[in-house]
């Protein structure tokens, strides 16, 4: 089989980003900020780059198409699979408003015993579970791994979303830190699947602004 890499990168800064809002399957659209980070980051893809794919919310696939353009590459081939987590009722909220409207669900929230800021975020109602998370990233991976064999091809890149990339994460490395906009994670397969191999910003934090919102 050949030696199959993927790269998952988080999109450019959305205006929800930049309010400190929490996503998840809402589609606000890129900052200005946003769309600069994308632009300036397809001097950080690998080369070459064989398949472009992204998630279908407006974040995601803008940025695809930034970078398609900045580097000459693509098409972008457009899969639902690599949307966002579903944020249920967390979705459209500042940290403040959560904490307001759903007391005690985010770890820092004052309402918390102390001692169980460790026991992490409780989902609020809609939110979408780890494993179905999980389950429809390595669907996608694994449907962008067969298109690359098909074509005899070995590397793929893929704009998607921080809750993604964490539940990947999640699987092959355990803990996770926070991922900045363009940034994204290596992922090579092996013969008994996959690992995972480091993270990789795209921009050069000399001449582009870096930004790592909390939120999803």
């Amino acid at each position: 089989m050949p030696a199959v890499r993927v790269l998952l990168v988080r999109h450019g800064e959305s205006t929800w980003n930049a309010d400190g809002r929490w996503q998840g399957q809402a589609d606000p659209p890129l900052t200005e900020r946003g769309r600069e980070q994308a632009v300036a980051a397809a001097a950080g893809l690998p080369d070459p780059v064989d398949q472009l794919w992204a998630s279908d919310l407006d974040r995601a696939r803008v940025t695809a198409e930034l970078l398609a353009e900045a580097r000459a590459c693509g098409p972008v081939t457009v899969d639902p699979r690599f949307r966002e987590r579903d944020a249920g009722a967390f979705s459209g909220l500042t940290r403040v408003e959560i904490h307001q409207r759903h007391p005690g669900l985010l770890p820092d929230d004052p309402v918390r015993a102390p001692g169980t800021e460790g026991d992490g975020l409780l989902p609020p109602p809609g939110w979408e579970p780890d494993d179905h998370l999980a389950a429809r990233a390595w669907e996608g991976i694994g449907r962008l791994a067969a298109s690359l064999e098909a074509e005899g091809a070995t590397t793929g890149v893929v704009v998607t979303h921080s809750g993604l990339i964490y539940a990947v994460e999640r699987d092959l490395v355990g803990d996770r830190t926070r991922i900045a906009n363009l940034e994204g994670r290596w992922l090579h397969r092996t013969g008994a699947g996959w690992e995972a191999g480091p993270r990789h910003l795209l921009l050069d934090p000399a001449t582009t602004a870096i930004t790592r919102p909390d939120q999803l």
